[in-house]
């Protein structure tokens, strides 16, 4: 599934446990955001490599290893989101 849709068939069930658990929804839809972002770009299943694999004729591991440190800053971002939850 594309991110978009990954959004729109799990947030009708999610949203109403979120607003229960106390969550603030303006951070969850950004952490949400950020977390699906990062799987368009894992391998093996991250439509993004697919997308770029066919626009750069590149082989699979070598738009991965490109797309690591992309990867390696959202992670960072993740955490700064969990830690400091002010900033979103």
């Amino acid at each position: 599934l594309d991110g978009i849709s990954a959004v729109v068939l799990t947030i009708s069930v999610v949203e109403p446990m979120i607003r229960q658990a106390g969550i603030d929804i303006v951070w969850f839809g950004i952490f949400i955001v950020v977390v699906i972002e990062m799987a368009q770009i894992t391998p093996p299943v991250g439509f993004n490599i697919f997308v770029l694999q066919g626009m750069t004729e590149h082989d699979m591991g070598y738009i991965a290893r490109v797309a690591f440190p992309m990867f390696l800053i959202m992670v960072v971002m993740v955490f700064i989101l969990i830690a400091f939850p002010d900033l979103a």
